[in-house]
Order: structure tokens, then C-alpha cells, then sequence
């Protein structure tokens, strides 16, 4: 029986869905919820970073919040791209009125309900990679739990933040491996980069003959 065979009635099977959907690379965006001391250019960045992952086809994720984050979500769905959001909060009513957090820009938001520590760990853990722009105690945690998962982590680089400086010093002072850590001042090299180093560790995933007609 052969590969072309199985193909076209497996085609057939599931009326041209695509199997492969479940590869699509996730790409979390981290950064700063609060931009109040950042100047304007910088919401661009993240605008350019989220238009950059939806033109890739990859899909953007963060945790459903305000500042960076929400702008990057804001530039992949303009450029018709898919954003998942992971909120600290255990219900939609909790993230609105507890947290006073935005559900714009998400095709899909996960209530994780472990708070933003814990939702740090569910959005780090579900994503492929992460992108770290300008960020304050919870995008160096997101930086941490990645960089232990040796997840591929990006760095957007800048003068008008000290983020890139400091995990810089930080992996300088770890005395550990930084190879899956890169640098970069230019979101859409960041990005291509990046899912370059996610697709090394992908799997093809072509089931056996048996698997696709039973």
C-alpha cells in the first residue's frame, strides 16, 4: 500500500482538515504590563513583534494582560494572526474585576486560576519559545522558568530599557550554558530567528499506515 494511497484516503477521512495544525509554533511574548515609563516607539515594537509571529504563521501567546504584552497581541491580530492569552485569574469575571485585566485581542483566553506566579509557569510551559521585551519582576520570572525548561528565549534589545542588560548580567553570572538565549535590536529578525530554533526540535509526525485507516 502506498504513501500516496494512504494520503489521499486519509484526505478524504477528515474532509481536508489539516493534521498538522497541532505543530503550529507558539510563541510567547513577555514584558512589562505597565508602559507609563517607556516612550511611544516602544508600543510599536511590541505592535511589530506580534505582526511579525502572525505573518510566520506561528501563534502568539502572553498572559492576557495589559502593557507589552496587550500590544503585541494587538499587532498579531491586526495582521490576522491567532493570540491566546493565559490570565492569573480562575474565572473571565475575576480577570475583569480583580485583576482589571483586558480580554481584547484574544482569540481564546485560558482562567489558569493560580495567580500571576502560576500563570507564569502555565504560559511558559505551553509555548514553544519566548520573546522578552522591556519587563519588571514578572518577565524575568517568565525569563527563569524558560531559561530552566531551556526553552528558545529571545532577547529585543533597546536603549530605552535595561531588560537586555541585565539578563545579559545575569546569564554572565550564572555559569551555565546560554546557547538557546539570542540578542536582537530588530523584532522581525528576532522572530525568524527564533522559530528557526523552535522547528530544529519539532517532530514531522507521519503516523504508519495502519494508524491513518483505522
Amino acid at each position: 500500500m502506498g504513501y500516496n494511497y494512504v494520503m489521499e484516503k486519509l484526505d478524504a477521512k477528515i474532509n481536508g482538515i489539516n493534521r498538522h495544525d497541532h505543530l503550529k509554533i507558539k510563541i510567547c511574548i513577555s514584558g512589562s504590563a505597565e508602559m507609563g515609563h517607556l516612550p511611544l516607539r516602544d508600543f510599536e515594537y511590541a505592535k511589530e513583534l506580534g505582526r511579525q509571529i502572525a505573518l510566520a504563521g506561528a501563534v502568539l501567546t502572553t498572559g492576557a494582560t495589559t502593557g507589552f504584552p496587550f500590544w503585541a497581541a494587538k499587532g498579531a491580530k491586526e495582521a490576522g494572526g491567532m493570540s491566546i492569552g493565559f490570565s492569573p485569574a480562575h474565572s473571565e469575571k475575576e480577570h475583569v474585576e480583580v485583576y482589571k485585566l483586558p480580554v481584547d485581542y484574544m482569540d481564546i483566553i485560558i482562567y489558569t486560576g493560580f495567580g500571576y506566579p502560576g500563570r507564569d509557569l502555565f504560559l511558559t510551559r505551553a509555548s514553544d519559545a519566548v520573546i522578552e521585551g522591556p519587563g519588571r519582576i514578572g518577565t524575568f520570572h517568565e525569563f527563569t522558568v524558560a531559561y530552566e525548561d531551556q526553552k528558545p528565549i529571545g532577547i529585543l534589545q533597546s536603549e530605552d530599557w535595561q531588560t537586555d542588560d541585565i539578563i545579559k548580567e545575569i546569564l554572565k553570572n550564572s555559569h551555565r550554558e546560554t546557547g538557546n538565549v539570542i540578542f536582537n535590536t530588530d523584532p522581525k529578525k528576532l522572530v525568524t530567528d527564533i522559530i528557526e530554533m523552535v522547528k530544529k526540535g519539532k517532530y514531522s509526525d507521519i503516523p504508519s499506515p495502519e494508524v491513518l485507516l483505522n
